[in-house]
C-alpha cells in the first residue's frame, strides 16, 4: 500500500506540473514529440488519433517530461519551424516554461481547501494548549494560554517557522519569548528531551499548541491561501538557512526520503495524504521556479534576460549552462538519496 501511495502522490504532483507545460504548448502549436509520467525505462505508451505525440508511462515515478520540438539547440529539421519552440513568441515561450509552476501551486491551493474544509482552519497555532510537567519547561512561567513570538533571534508568525526553527536547533537549549496571557512578555531558557516516538528519536520540548479550529467555505479559502503562503516562506528560509550553513544537507529528503513520509503519513489518514500532495505540489513549484540552469526558473530567467537585452542568448551558451546545472542536480540528487537510505539503516 505504501507504494501504490509513494506512486499515487510522486505521480499525481508530477502530472500536474508537466500538464501546465503540455497545455500551453500545445496552446502555442508547439509540435510534441513524447508527455511522459516517470523517468527511465518506458512501460508503455499508446497515441490519439490525429495527434503526434506519444503519451506514456515510465518505470520510475520521481519525475517526467514533456518533449518539445525547438526547446534545446539541435533544430529538427522534419518539424515546421513555425511548430519550433524556439520560433514561438516571447510571451509564447514565457507561458509555456512558467505553466509548469502555475499548475503545480493551483494544484495545491485546490487540495488544501479540501484540507480545510474537512479538517477546518487553526486560529491559534503559536499559542501554548498544555505543558508537560515532566519537561524543563514547567519550571518555567509558561502557561497554557501562552504565545510564542520569538525563538532565540527569529520572530516566529506561524507554525511553520517556529517548526523550522526548532529543527534547526537540533536539541540545543533555546530562548523562547512568550507573550503572557496579561500582555506582558517573557523570554527563558528551555531545553528539550531526546524521547523516542514510532521508533525514531526526537527532540521534545514538552508543550503542544492550541487546536482551536473555524470552519466553512470563507475558513477553508483562507486556509489554503495562508497555507500556502506560509509554506512558501518555510522553504524560503529553508534555501536561506541552506546557503548559510545554519541548515545542514542532510535535512533534505528525495525519493527515498518522500517514500518514507508516505508510509507515515498513510497511517494517520487519506487526508494526511491529500496535504501531502498539496506540500509536495508547493515544493516542486518553489524549486522549479529557482533561477537555476536546467530548472524552469533558469529557462525564465534567460527568457528575462532576453527581454532586457532586446535579443536572444546564445543558444549554444544557454545549453551549455543548462547541462552544466543538471549535471549538479544530479549530484545533488545522489547525495540526497545517499542520506535518506543512511537515515533509514540509523
Amino acid at each position: 500500500m505504501t507504494l501504490l501511495y509513494f506512486i499515487l502522490v510522486l505521480g499525481i504532483t508530477v502530472l500536474i506540473h508537466e500538464l501546465g507545460h503540455f497545455i500551453f504548448a500545445k496552446r502555442a502549436g508547439v509540435y510534441i514529440y513524447e508527455f511522459s509520467i516517470g523517468m527511465g525505462p518506458r512501460l508503455f505508451k499508446f497515441k490519439r488519433k490525429n495527434d503526434e505525440t506519444e503519451y506514456s508511462i515510465r518505470l520510475l515515478p520521481i519525475g517526467g517530461f514533456v518533449s518539445m520540438a525547438g526547446e534545446d539547440l539541435e533544430v529538427d529539421k522534419k518539424i515546421k519551424s513555425d511548430k519550433q519552440l524556439c520560433n514561438k513568441s516571447w510571451i509564447d515561450r514565457f507561458l509555456v516554461m512558467s505553466a509548469g509552476v502555475v499548475f503545480n501551486f493551483l494544484l495545491a491551493l485546490i487540495l488544501l481547501f479540501v484540507v480545510g474544509l474537512i479538517n477546518g482552519n487553526p486560529v491559534k497555532e503559536t499559542t501554548i494548549s498544555s505543558i508537560d510537567p515532566s519537561y524543563p519547561i514547567s519550571l518555567t512561567n509558561i502557561k497554557p494560554g501562552d504565545e510564542i513570538v520569538k525563538v532565540n533571534d527569529k520572530n516566529i508568525k506561524s507554525y511553520e517557522e517556529l517548526a523550522l526553527e526548532l529543527v534547526i536547533n537540533d536539541g540545543k537549549e533555546i530562548n523562547l519569548k512568550v507573550k503572557h496571557t496579561d500582555n506582558t512578555y517573557e523570554v527563558v531558557k528551555i531545553s528539550p528531551i531526546l524521547t523516542k516516538i514510532k521508533g525514531k528519536k526526537v527532540y521534545k520540548y514538552g508543550f503542544t499548541f492550541d487546536n482551536t479550529k473555524k470552519y466553512g467555505l470563507i475558513e477553508a479559502v483562507k486556509y489554503s491561501f495562508i497555507k500556502t503562503g506560509r509554506l512558501v516562506n518555510q522553504m524560503c528560509l529553508i534555501v536561506k538557512y541552506l546557503i548559510t550553513g545554519r541548515l545542514k544537507l542532510n535535512s533534505l529528503s528525495g525519493p527515498v526520503g518522500i517514500y518514507k513520509i508516505v508510509d507515515d503519513a498513510k497511517s494517520s489518514g487519506f487526508l494526511n495524504i491529500i496535504y501531502l500532495i498539496a506540500y509536495l505540489c508547493i515544493n516542486v513549484g518553489f524549486i522549479n521556479f529557482i533561477p537555476f540552469p536546467a530548472f524552469d526558473g533558469g529557462r525564465l530567467l534567460f527568457l528575462v534576460i532576453e527581454k532586457i537585452k532586446g535579443s536572444k542568448v546564445n543558444p549554444k551558451l544557454e545549453n551549455i549552462i543548462h547541462t552544466i546545472g543538471f549535471g549538479l542536480l544530479m549530484i545533488l540528487m545522489l547525495l540526497v538519496t545517499y542520506n535518506d537510505i543512511i537515515k533509514i539503516f540509523k
